[in-house]
């Protein structure tokens, strides 16, 4: 029984390995951005809406409205990196039902991919709406003794990400994979159905998530600048 699908290697030269969980992100990045390509192809402003436009319009609608639920006053700037998240980790989660198929998102190095993502975008997202000043200020405060602290809050929440999303995926591909074992009808039934709850649950909380440390990052200059505009009157 394979743990993990970077256990099945296609190919190796030296120090690279292209095995299953590298192959099946790639075919999933490449489904996902040709189905936008052909979703976004007739977009029309006015008049009757396709099938497909309504589908996407839903989708970015509600989106949008969540991330500006979290705290992010301009949703639309971060639409694109959190929803990319969420579509990947919950297209990834709903290819379950195909045979012999292994979720990436079952793998480590992919939750730890996905992890440093957000470990990436919330300096880059902070330091464009604070500056770099205010926002490396904001890892001595309220007092410079918090600076070793801040630092380990910010990499053990991203470990805490990546743990957290393969745990969970790779917990209900086990499950399944050993009803299968054991009873090879209806069970592994209701626990492929379980697992693409599961699936759609986590790429939701990751991606609110990663939606909550940007909006940390981002709002923390706002927040200061409120207060003490309050003082001050």
């Amino acid at each position: 029984m394979r743990l993990s699908s970077d256990q099945l290697i296609f190919w190796r030269h030296g120090f690279f390995e292209l095995n299953e969980t590298v192959v099946t992100t790639w075919v999933i990045m490449l489904v996902l951005a040709g189905g936008c390509a052909l979703i976004t192809r007739k977009l029309v402003a006015v008049g009757p809406v396709s099938r497909w436009q309504s589908l996407l319009e839903i989708v970015v609608t509600t989106a949008v409205s969540q991330i500006k639920e979290i705290g992010l006053q301009t949703p639309e700037q971060f639409l694109g990196f959190i929803g990319t998240i969420f579509l990947y980790v919950a297209f990834a989660s709903l290819c379950t039902i195909l045979p012999g198929y292994d979720p990436p998102t079952g793998s480590l190095s992919t939750t730890t991919a996905l992890a440093l993502c957000v470990f990436i975008a919330v300096p880059i997202y902070g330091i464009q709406a604070e500056g770099f000043g205010k926002f490396i200020k904001t890892f001595v405060q309220p007092t410079p003794i918090m600076l070793p602290f801040n630092i380990i809050s910010q990499l053990s929440r991203t470990l805490a990400l990546a743990i957290r999303l393969f745990g969970n995926m790779m917990s209900g591909a086990m499950i399944v994979a050993i009803l299968l074992t054991i009873t090879p009808f209806f069970f592994p039934i209701v626990m492929t159905a379980l697992g693409l709850l599961i699936g759609m649950v986590q790429a939701y909380i990751f991606s609110v998530l990663a939606a909550v440390y940007i909006a940390a990052a981002t709002e923390v200059g706002s927040t200061q600048s409120t207060q003490k505009a309050q003082n001050n009157g």
